[in-house]
């Protein structure tokens, strides 16, 4: 008798039943929608806006089927990509006013047509692949020289303060190009500064000269150094332009290095390319800044001073000084005067944490600085204390001051900013800071629209190259194998089935790569069963009855079988860990594919075959395709 316990059937029942709800998403395709996010990190996504947007549907004439709301913004899904089309447009009037400083990003985008109960079961389509869903495709590079710059200018900020710590007089530091120029008139000074910087600036090349009675050292980096910084700049964009995308919820985007200053970013499902350059611009940076005068009377702050801020108003600015518009979450709007003079940048900030104040139990965001910037904010606020210091979003040469909370001490290297109401300020405001800033400037020097028509084809390629694979394998299978050859198709079956199901479960993204792994795993899955079977053919031709060949012949295959998979997952995974790009795509699906038919053709096919046969106590033939076989012995 060959059965397996009730909990290893229920395992398989339980299978299959969570390999079809999985799976089923991806058979119901995708809708034509828009997507509204936040273009301005003091503007959110909420009821409210979904309020105004169903209205400018409504007053144009048009209806949605539905939306997806989530933290990173609102899609609306429409029937057909007319209504798509005209949607955006009048979301777009309604949505932005001026269309030079827009509040939202409103683009078109796809959606998966699943019913509510399957995504509210969690059950979601796997992701499509560029190549599969259609989109947009960018190739970026990096401004080296302007990293290179960048990092000078930060070193000649802190030449300053080192110089100023050790009472060393100078006549100026500036950045001319690639290096950077300090004056002295006394050459003792301009010897202790060359012992200073070979100390404390390993990474700079120091040469003397004099010129008009004047003592120069001009400091560039060495070669090892500039290549660094450049190799920085680039895992720095890419990991900032990663942040941003993935808050916006785009897509499942796909960012790269390509070469030594390239970056490739792949958006599937995104088929505007002005909204998608959009919204790869939205590299912002941060700047903190000192409140010179502002209107609210604060117990705790020095610098309130409304005759110099109705000045300030009235058209008189001071000099050195900007006027801003501080607008609180409760909605109030307060005009606040701050100086032009920028005490930290965003390069400067290590790490920031939304988290509770210890005695109060207020939100609040904790902060970790450089030590560069450490020093730099030691220095401000320790002769500011009590005053107001901005924090300000500067994006697309437009600033925004986000918060301006009161110095209560000397900060450090660590400290925290309070004044918030709820957490999701704190979280809006530290995933801001980590997100950080470009390193260096970037330019589009390639843009490429994939539409979904071509993705389409591809998908029906792939799909029909599998199932020819799979008609082929079936055939050959239930000729040869007669019964056992079918029992082996419908584990097959089941080895795509639970396939596809665990990509969805996974949220993997497919490509045509992927659909090429699919197709190996299905000729490399169907050998497992190729050696059960011939190895029960063997047991029967040795005499030994059907029920026992049917249980040696799977017990004596098993070794077999894992130690081909076993090498084979190696193989799979040393191309998951290597690998890159298209090759990454192959390998998840080819890993994943390996386990999904070790199941299905060792327990799944064989609690089919324990359903056939295994309660059958007098057992004299087996329908699996023998040439001969001996009389069985008495």
């Amino acid at each position: 008798m060959n059965r397996y316990p009730f909990w290893v059937n229920l395992i398989v029942v339980l299978a299959l039943l969570v390999g079809s709800l999985y799976t089923a998403p991806n058979f119901f395709g995708d809708a034509p929608a828009v997507q509204i996010s936040s273009a301005k990190v003091t503007l959110k996504v909420d009821a409210a806006l979904v309020e105004r947007a169903e209205k400018a549907l409504a007053s144009a004439g048009l209806n949605h089927e539905g939306l997806i709301a989530d933290a990173s913004g609102v899609r609306l899904r429409f029937a057909i990509t007319e209504s798509q089309l005209k949607g955006k447009d009048a979301l777009e009037r309604a949505l932005n006013p001026d269309p030079s400083n827009p509040d939202f990003t409103v683009a078109l985008n796809l959606v998966p047509k699943s019913p509510s109960w399957l995504l509210a079961l969690g059950a979601r389509p796997m992701y499509l692949g560029l190549d599969l869903r259609g989109g947009v495709h960018f190739l970026l590079q990096v401004d080296q020289k302007a990293a290179v710059a960048k990092r000078l200018d930060a070193i000649a900020a802190d030449l300053r303060s080192a110089l100023r710590d050790k009472s060393i007089r100078h006549g100026g530091i500036q950045r001319e190009d690639r290096s950077i120029t300090l004056r002295f008139r006394e050459a003792e000074a301009a010897g202790r500064a060359r012992a200073l910087l070979a100390s404390t600036q390993p990474d700079l090349v120091l040469q003397e000269r004099t010129e008009n009675n004047e003592t120069l050292l001009s400091a560039s980096l060495s070669p090892v150094a500039e290549r660094q910084v450049q190799e920085t700049a680039v895992k720095q964009n890419i990991t900032t332009l990663h942040n941003r995308i993935n808050e916006l919820g785009v897509a499942e985007p796909v960012l790269q290095q390509q070469g030594a200053d390239r970056i490739v970013v792949q958006l599937p499902g995104v088929q505007d390319t002005a909204k998608a350059k959009e919204i790869i611009g939205r590299t912002a940076s941060l700047e903190v800044r000192m409140v010179e005068a502002h209107a609210e009377p604060r117990s705790d702050a020095k610098n309130y001073d409304p005759a110099k801020l109705e000045a300030a108003l009235a058209g008189q600015v001071p000099f050195g000084t900007e006027l801003f518009t501080l607008r609180h979450r409760d909605g109030r709007t307060e005009p606040i005067l701050l100086s032009k003079q920028v005490v930290l940048t965003g390069d400067r900030f290590v790490n920031a944490a939304s988290n509770f104040d210890g005695q109060s139990h207020e939100p609040i965001v904790s902060v970790e600085l450089d030590a560069a910037g450490a020093r730099i904010i030691r220095d401000v606020t320790r002769e500011s204390i009590k005053r107001r210091m901005a924090i300000l979003l500067v994006e697309k040469n437009k600033r925004e001051v986000l918060t301006a909370p009161t110095i209560q001490s000397e900060l450090g290297a660590r400290f925290q900013i309070s004044g918030f109401q709820t957490t999701r300020e704190t979280n809006d405001l530290a995933i801001l800071i980590r997100a950080g800033s470009l390193a260096a400037p970037m330019d589009f020097i390639e843009e490429r629209t994939i539409g979904p028509s071509l993705g389409a084809e591809n998908i029906a390629r792939g799909f029909n190259s599998t199932l020819g694979g799979f008609l082929a394998i079936a055939v050959f299978m239930v000729a040869y194998y007669m019964l056992f050859g079918a029992i082996s198709v419908l584990a097959l079956g089941v080895n795509l089935l639970l396939l596809v199901a665990l990509l969805s479960l996974l949220q993997a993204t497919l490509t045509l790569p992927g659909i090429a792994a699919i197709a190996l795993t299905l000729g490399m899955a169907i050998d497992a069963n190729v050696l059960i079977n011939e190895r029960i053919r063997e047991e029967l031709r040795n005499g030994v009855t059907p029920q026992a060949a049917i249980r040696a012949g799977y017990e004596r295959a098993f070794d077999t079988i894992l130690d081909s998979n076993v090498t084979t997952l190696i193989a799979g995974l040393a191309l998951l860990i290597f690998g890159s790009g298209p090759v990454r795509g192959f390998a998840v699906v080819h890993c994943l594919g390996i386990l999904t038919s070790m199941f299905s053709a060792v327990v799944m096919s064989r609690a089919l075959v324990n359903w056939i046969y295994g309660g059958r106590r007098k057992l004299e033939r087996l329908s699996i395709g023998q040439v001969w076989q001996p009389a069985l012995k008495t």
